[in-house]
């Protein structure tokens, strides 16, 4: 590691720091319906769009009609998507006449982008037309992320109301989301991307004549305003298929630096808005601490191993031009733009939260640095996390902590002033349970059947690895790729779809219902026996119970992948 590369990730997180406290405040003053900067242009639009759609603002909705209209809205969703991808070849903005995706292409992408997860088993620029990427995924980036902020915030208002039948209205939430916090962002960085070079166009693809006389086709379209709501929203899914590995999706350093703030941005303001909604902010700044504490834990482990590089691949007679790839540590699949530090960094960042863009590929770090990237999305991604669903995961195992924790006192467990008694942690334990029942139970099923194991580029711990990544990745709503894993098959494209659909939802409806218990109670004072969760010492306990519950459930699977691939590089054998 050198001092630079350390400079960057210091540079980084204090970027995010400053930002949290100000986005934070805006959001709880956009979700509580307060008047902002933007309320003059913004109310009439969204007003407009309440009476269109027969919405009325004021209604409370019951946890069960929220977590209903969230399911409805989700499914007519899928369904668009799913025809505009069928009907490509009949719809506008098409110059390159690219006709319709093949239907289990279909069913795994409209799933993908629905669920926030931007699983792309397909190449953008070869596949997908102007229409189908504007109309079909850009506009799911937008609502699939206003809609994981809104349940966000549906849990936020189960622990800050007290004696409460509600927890906001679902369609209220989406569209204040949409209006006031990721369309403003995308439009102004939008253009900041299009100054820095990114294409915004409709024209067709560019024939270039290279210097020695070759014909190149050269795919441009509009990229920046995609680029910026796939960074900001969490998504991940790109234009093209090299993704920000493209220079026409990350230019230069600076977009780099940009786009990784992106990434945090939202997911670090909730802490916030969590905090000044319970009336502590101090609250939401444990939790931020937490994810603080577990991102420069998996940047610095992360940068170390690919600082490192392979110690022994000289001595074991890779050729020269491997070599070369491993002086000052593992270049392979990196782009020499961006260089260790920041490849790292990225694949760290994008994997905490659940976007899954990339600038390198992680299917060539070396073993330990790739399992950062696995164990960040076995957790939940609840560092800093997706744009919601990173505090909602937190929060649950905020509760399992406090629970934990009273057990260890003999008192009934207490969160920001409200009892976590049976149903709640009950319904915590399903949510948390879910994820590793789907990545785990494919993962297995895929690694004992032919065409599961037909589809991996390597043999041996990283071959599983490789299948592990690609379940770890879908179910968390990542969409990120080892790389080696050929996806479209009816196999993956099937089982990586059911993958992300149990972690969406999965999760979405017992997470609510806790939200909906909570927001009945009464909220209790606190006394000299009630546990302080706003301390270093829940910090403490909380990381501590995120790392062993993680730990002894994902432990025996990253032992058969990278961790044995590890042992197995340093001894001379290589996958």
């Amino acid at each position: 590691m050198t001092a630079n590369g350390l400079i960057q990730i210091a540079l980084f997180s204090a970027i995010v720091l400053l930002v949290t406290r100000p986005l934070g405040g805006y959001m709880t003053r956009v979700f509580n319906g307060d008047y902002v900067f933007l309320t003059p242009i913004l109310r009439p639009i969204e007003m407009l769009f309440y009476k269109l759609a027969g919405v009325d603002e004021k209604d409370d909705q019951h946890w069960l009609r929220y977590g209903g209209a969230m399911l409805m809205f989700s499914v007519a969703g899928f369904a668009l998507l799913y025809a505009i991808l069928r009907l490509q070849g009949y719809l506008p903005f098409n110059p390159q006449g690219f006709g319709a995706v093949e239907p289990m292409l279909a069913f795994n992408t409209a799933i993908s982008f629905v669920t926030n997860t931007n699983w792309q088993n397909y190449g953008g620029e070869t596949t997908l037309s102007y229409f189908t990427q504007m109309a079909g995924l850009t506009v799911h980036n937008f609502v699939s992320a206003a809609t994981g902020i809104a349940l966000a915030m549906a849990f936020i208002r189960g622990f800050s109301r007290a004696s409460a039948k509600g927890l906001g209205n679902f369609w209220v939430d989406l569209t204040r989301c949409s209006l006031y916090v990721l369309l403003p962002v995308s439009i102004v960085v939008g253009l900041f991307f299009i100054w820095q070079g990114m294409p915004q166009t409709l024209g067709a693809y560019v024939n270039a004549t290279t210097i020695e006389g070759a014909h190149q086709t050269i795919a441009v379209g509009p990229v920046a305003s995609q680029e910026v709501i796939k960074m900001f929203g969490t998504n991940g899914g790109g234009f093209f298929n090299a993704n920000s590995t493209h220079p026409f999706e990350n230019p230069n350093a600076i977009t780099n630096l940009v786009q990784m703030v992106l990434i945090f941005a939202i997911g670090a303001a909730l802490t916030n808005v969590f905090g000044r909604m319970v009336k502590n902010e101090w609250q939401g700044w444990a939790l931020f601490g937490t994810m603080s504490v577990l991102f420069l834990v998996g940047a610095l482990i992360a940068y170390h191993f690919e600082a490192a590089g392979n110690p022994n691949i000289t001595a074991l007679g890779v050729d020269q031009a491997a070599s070369a790839l491993q002086a000052g540590g593992n270049m392979e699949g990196k782009d020499v733009r961006f260089g260790i530090a920041n490849s790292a960094l990225f694949a760290t960042v994008t994997t905490d939260a659940s976007c899954g863009a990339v600038n390198a590929w992680h299917d060539s770090f070396t073993p330990l640095a790739g399992l950062v990237p696995l164990v960040n999305m076995e957790l939940g991604e609840i560092i800093f996390g997706g744009v919601g669903s990173g505090l909602y995961g937190m929060l649950l195992f905020a509760i399992v902590a406090v629970f934990i924790a009273g057990l260890m006192v003999g008192r009934t467990p207490e969160y920001v002033g409200k009892k976590i008694e049976g149903y709640d942690v009950k319904m915590t334990a399903l949510a948390i349970i879910i994820l590793p029942f789907s990545i785990l139970g494919f993962t297995a099923l895929a690694s004992s059947l032919p065409f599961g194991v037909s589809s991996i580029a390597n043999a041996g711990p990283h071959g599983f690895s490789e299948i592990l990544y690609g379940f770890s990745s879908t179910t968390a709503n990542n969409g990120s790729a080892f790389g080696g894993l050929t996806g479209n098959t009816p196999f993956y494209n099937i089982t990586l779809g059911l993958a992300m659909a149990i972690g969406r939802f999965g999760m979405i409806v017992p997470m609510l219902a806790v939200a909906g218990s909570l927001g009945r109670k009464k909220l209790v004072a606190s006394s000299v026996g009630t546990f302080p969760t706003d301390s270093g010492l829940f910090v403490a306990i909380l990381t501590a119970v995120i790392l062993i519950v993680g730990g002894l459930t994902f432990f025996p699977a990253l032992s058969l992948g990278p961790i044995v691939e590890h042992f197995s590089m340093i001894h001379g054998t290589l996958y």
